[in-house]
C-alpha cells in the first residue's frame, strides 16, 4: 500500500516539542503597603470623613471623564490623520524602484544627509519634520499609497526562498514558524537547519515565517538598514514576515521598538489600540501575549496592501492577520529599543554616587542611629517628624548628585554599545576603490604586486561615515571605537578599538591598530610622544569634508603620515581618489 505524504507541521504535532520559547518575562512584584488601621472617630470626625471621601470620588469621576475626552480626541486625531495621508498624494508617486533610490542616494556626500533622504523616502508624502513633532513616540500612522511597486526591490518571497536554498539558515536562531489558531499562539521550530522542503511544507500548512535577520543574508536590507541607523541614533533591525491567507501568525501584543510595518507583497488586516494605560506608554519591555478580551476596541482598522506603511510606537498593541484572497509579504523595520533617558541615567546615576562618595564627605555621613525604626514600609503611616527630615536629606543629596554626573562620559558608554550594534557600512563604488577595500594589493606571477599604500601629505582623507568611528572615555583612557569590521550578524564580533594614551609612542598604536608586520617594524624606531586624540577628533569633526594629511595637528610630518596610514588600514577612513 502506498504510503501518504505527512506534511511538516503534522509531523512536528506528533513529536514532543523540543523547543518551547521561553516564557515573557514576569512584571517585578509590587513592594507590600501596610493597610491604614482603623481609629475610632467621633460623629463629626465621621462628618469630616465623609465629606472628604465624596470630594476624592468627585476628583476620581471628573479624571475618568477628563481621560476618556482625551482618548476620543486621540482616537479622532488618528482617524484623522489616515484620512488625510490617503487623499494626499505621494511625492514619489512611481519615479522608481527602490534600487534606483539607493543609487541615487550613493551619490549623497554626507551619510547623515543620505540617512535624511532615505527616511523621508520610507514615509513619504509625511514630511519627517511633523513626523517626528507630531507622531514619534505618540501615535500611530497609516500611509496608503496604491502604488505596489513603491517599495519592490527591498525584499521578495523569491528571495526568501533563494536564502534558503543558498544559505545556512537555522530554526530558531534565523527562522521561527509560528501560528495563532483559536487564541492561542504556537512556534513550530524544529531544530537544525531550516531547508525549503520543510519550510514550506510548514507554510502550506497555514503556518507563518518570521525570518529574524535578514539583513544577515539580503544586501539590500543590510544597506537599508546601515544607512537608517545615522538616522536613528540607535540600532536599526528588521524582521520579514511571510503569512499564508486565512492566517495569523501572532497573538496581540505589543513591542519595545518603534515600528516601520513595510508592505511588500499581497495585503494584511491590522489592528492597533491604544496602550491600556499610563505605565505601558513606551514600555521597557515588550508585552505577552493578550487574549482579546484583554485590549479593548482598535484606534486603527486598515487593510495594508504592497506599498502601503503603518507605524507605531513601542506599547500600542497590535495584531495582524490575512485575508482568505490573499498572503502577505511584509517587513518590519525598528529602532529605538532602550534609547530612552531612564536607559541613560542608569549609567549616570551609579557613576555620579561613585564619584560622589570618593569626593564629598556627606555622603559617606552615616544613616542615623535608629532611622529603621521610623523609615520603611511598616512605618510609613507614622506621624514623625523624624520622616520628613529623612526625606528632606534625600532629596538634598539628589540634587548635589547632578554636580558629579559624568554625564558625557555616560553618553560615551551608550554610543559604545550602539557602535557595538550597528552593521558595516555599505561601500559605494567610489568607496570601495578608495578605501583598503579596493587596493590593488594581489598575488600575481609568483609574486605580491602593489603591496604597501602610498599616502603623503597631499593625499585628502576622511573617515568613511559620519558614526564609524568615535573617541569614547572610560574615566582612565580614551579609545577609539569604530564599526568598519563589525559583523552583519548582530555582536557576532566584538567591537574593535584601540586604547589611545597620549603619553605612549605612536609605535605601540601601531601594534595595536594596525594587521601590518611591515608598518610595526618601520615604527618600532621612531619613539616620538604623540597626541593622536587631536588627529582624530580633527578627522571625525572634518567629515564630510576631505582635508590634505599635511593638515593633521600631529608633531611632524612622519607622524601625520603614520596616523592615515594606520587608519586607512583598518577601513576608517579613505582617500578623494583611489590609491
Amino acid at each position: 500500500m502506498e504510503r501518504k505524504h505527512m506534511s511538516a507541521f503534522a509531523l512536528y504535532q506528533t513529536v514532543p516539542n523540543t523547543n518551547i520559547s521561553p516564557p515573557a518575562k514576569k512584571p517585578a512584584l509590587p513592594v507590600p503597603v501596610k493597610k491604614k488601621k482603623k481609629k475610632k472617630t467621633t460623629k463629626a470626625t465621621d462628618n469630616v470623613n465623609a465629606a472628604a471621601k465624596l470630594r476624592t470620588q468627585m476628583k476620581a469621576e471628573k479624571k475618568k471623564v477628563k481621560k476618556k475626552v482625551q482618548k476620543a480626541a486621540q482616537k479622532e486625531q488618528s482617524n484623522q490623520a489616515v484620512i488625510n495621508l490617503q487623499q494626499e498624494e505621494c511625492v514619489n508617486g512611481d519615479a522608481g524602484y527602490l534600487q534606483d533610490v539607493l543609487a541615487n542616494l550613493a551619490g549623497v556626500n554626507n551619510s547623515r544627509e543620505r540617512a535624511s533622504k532615505l527616511f523621508q523616502w520610507l514615509i513619504d508624502p509625511i514630511p519627517a519634520k511633523t513626523f517626528f513633532r507630531d507622531m514619534w513616540e505618540k501615535k500611530p500612522i497609516f500611509v496608503q499609497r496604491k502604488n505596489p511597486h513603491y517599495y519592490k526591490g527591498l525584499f521578495s518571497t523569491a528571495e526568501f526562498d533563494r536564502i534558503l536554498r543558498e544559505e545556512y539558515v537555522q530554526f530558531g536562531v534565523n527562522l521561527d514558524v509560528t501560528s495563532y489558531t483559536q487564541g492561542r499562539r504556537e512556534t513550530h521550530n524544529p531544530s537544525g537547519r531550516a531547508l525549503p522542503f520543510t519550510v514550506w511544507d510548514f507554510y502550506e500548512s497555514g503556518c507563518s515565517l518570521r525570518m529574524l535577520n535578514p539583513q544577515a543574508f539580503s544586501s539590500t536590507v543590510w544597506n537599508v538598514l546601515s544607512i537608517l541607523q545615522e538616522q536613528f541614533g540607535s540600532m536599526a533591525g528588521a524582521n520579514v514576515y511571510l503569512t499564508p491567507a486565512r492566517t495569523q501568525g501572532f497573538a496581540p501584543h505589543y513591542d519595545d521598538i518603534e515600528a516601520f510595518v513595510v508592505q511588500l507583497e499581497g495585503k494584511k488586516h491590522w489592528r492597533v489600540y491604544t496602550p491600556r494605560s499610563e505605565d505601558e506608554v513606551l514600555p521597557v519591555l515588550s508585552s505577552p501575549n493578550f487574549d482579546q478580551a484583554d485590549i479593548g476596541k482598535p484606534i486603527l482598522d486598515v487593510v495594508l496592501e504592497a506599498g502601503d506603511l503603518l507605524y507605531f510606537p513601542r506599547g500600542f498593541i497590535h495584531q495582524g492577520n490575512c485575508l482568505p484572497d490573499a498572503h502577505s509579504l511584509h517587513v518590519t523595520i525598528s529602532s529605538y529599543q532602550k534609547n530612552s533617558w531612564g536607559d541613560l541615567l542608569q549609567k549616570v546615576v551609579p557613576a555620579a554616587l561613585e564619584i560622589a562618595m570618593e569626593e564629598d564627605v556627606e555622603f559617606r555621613q552615616g544613616l542615623p542611629l535608629d532611622y529603621l525604626t521610623y523609615m520603611g514600609v511598616q512605618n510609613s503611616d507614622m506621624d514623625d517628624p523624624r520622616r520628613a527630615k529623612f526625606f528632606s536629606k534625600i532629596e538634598s543629596l539628589m540634587k548635589k548628585l547632578t554636580n558629579y554626573a559624568p554625564v558625557d562620559a555616560s553618553v560615551d558608554q551608550k554610543a559604545k554599545h550602539f557602535l557595538h550594534d550597528c552593521l558595516p557600512p555599505v561601500l559605494t563604488p567610489e568607496e570601495q576603490a578608495s578605501s583598503v577595500l579596493g587596493a590593488p594589493t594581489r598575488w600575481e606571477g609568483g609574486r605580491v604586486k602593489d603591496a604597501g599604500i602610498h599616502i603623503t601629505t597631499q593625499t585628502q582623507v576622511r573617515v568613511l561615515r559620519a558614526g564609524c568611528a568615535r573617541l569614547c572615555s572610560d574615566g582612565d583612557a580614551v579609545h577609539l571605537y569604530y564599526t568598519t569590521h563589525n559583523s552583519r550578524v548582530y555582536h557576532k564580533e566584538e567591537l574593535k578599538s584601540c586604547e589611545i594614551n597620549p603619553e605612549v609612542h605612536i609605535e605601540a598604536y601601531a601594534y595595536q591598530i594596525s594587521c601590518c608586520v611591515f608598518t610595526v617594524l618601520m615604527m618600532v624606531f621612531l619613539f616620538i610622544p604623540f597626541q593622536l586624540t587631536d588627529a582624530v577628533e580633527f578627522l571625525i569633526h572634518s567629515y564630510p569634508h576631505f582635508v590634505k594629511v599635511e593638515s593633521l595637528p600631529c608633531d611632524s610630518v612622519q607622524d601625520r603620515i603614520a596616523l592615515a596610514e594606520l587608519l586607512f588600514e583598518n577601513g576608517i577612513i579613505h582617500t578623494a581618489e583611489a590609491p
